[in-house]
């Protein structure tokens, strides 16, 4: 399209020197054949090759040389159509400003397409970062999960061999809570997101696990507002959380213990609060403590790139954390 405008330009242009229309567009044709085969040299040129800053001047060159061999061109083929000796002159006396219009022809079109394939290198170039950090990113969240696991399997099958030994309906059916559980857990495997609702029910599987281990000193609360149940969280994210209060709340004392779960939509967040009393001269509970913890509020960076999503309070015996969702 360009060339055609170029062409009718400069035929326009000859015709205006008193000049035929046959004698302008014969010109002014060639001419723009000539300039598009130079500007598809120097485009196609800077498809495979970016030249570095020290390298402009070479770009110039090369565009300095391809207006030569077009105006050269020119001056060798357009005699050849015999257009008389007053066009010669015209050609001959024509040549500079030839010379430059091409220059500065090629130079758009070199610099356009430098511009260009720049761009579209650089926009290759994020793409592969954003996919590396991608895949980094779920390798490292991948080895999160699996690290919420073994020590809980471990706890569990202990307690099923000290079970069956005097209570064996308990040990099998903490058997098949424990197989279900972990059922759930592969089918999780390749969910990033899941609903609330969804998750309180593979959670209770956990709970029921833990209280055939506690018996009666596990209690437990849950209560959501109805609008939340569809809220959607990262997939396991309360068993750590849980495990983490049962932890600090049942492992130092032969008391009964609540923990209480609280869920609430509030300002597009699904803000999850989970309670456990616990003895500060034993569990001193602190910000961080344990893997749980950590475990979430990495899994969370990762996943929203936000490290103020997650906060923890321990006052009057009671520790509580406290983690926000947003809901996109």
């Amino acid at each position: 399209m360009c060339g055609v405008v170029w062409a009718a330009l400069q035929a326009y242009i000859i015709n205006s020197f008193g000049f035929v229309w046959v004698t302008a567009l014969t010109d002014s044709i060639l001419s723009a054949l000539l300039l598009s085969v130079a500007c598809w040299l120097i485009n196609n040129n800077l498809r495979y090759y970016q030249p570095d800053k020290g390298s402009y001047i070479y770009l110039i060159i090369w565009c300095a040389a391809l207006a030569g061999g077009c105006t050269a061109a020119a001056r060798w083929l357009l005699p050849l159509f015999d257009f008389g000796q007053v066009y010669l002159n015209f050609l001959q006396q024509s040549l500079t400003i030839r010379l430059f219009t091409d220059f500065l022809a090629i130079g758009w079109m070199a610099m356009i397409s430098a511009l260009f394939y720049s761009q579209l290198d650089h926009k290759k170039t994020e793409q592969r970062k954003t996919e590396a950090e991608k895949l980094a990113r779920d390798a490292e969240l991948y080895n999160l999960r699996q690290q919420l696991q073994p020590h809980f399997l471990f706890n569990s099958l202990n307690s099923i061999n000290a079970l069956i030994g005097f209570k064996p309906d308990q040990a099998r059916k903490m058997i098949h809570q424990l197989s279900d559980f972990l059922r759930g857990t592969l089918k999780k495997d390749d969910q990033l997101l899941v609903s609330l609702s969804d998750e309180l029910q593979h959670l209770n599987l956990y709970l029921e696990i833990e209280k055939v281990r506690f018996g009666h000193r596990l209690q437990t609360e849950i209560s959501c507002d109805g609008n939340c149940g569809e809220a959607l969280l990262p997939s396991m994210l309360l068993q750590p959380l849980v495990e983490n209060a049962i932890k600090f709340g049942l492992y130092d004392t032969t008391e009964a213990v609540t923990v209480s779960i609280r869920g609430e939509i509030e300002d597009q967040y699904l803000i999850i609060m989970i309670q456990n009393p616990y003895d500060p001269k034993t569990s001193r509970p602190r910000k961080g403590t344990g893997f749980g913890l950590s475990g979430v509020q990495r899994r969370l960076y990762l996943i929203f790139a936000r490290n103020d999503l997650m906060e923890t309070h321990a006052n009057d015996n009671i520790f509580t954390t406290i983690i926000k969702i947003p809901q996109l």
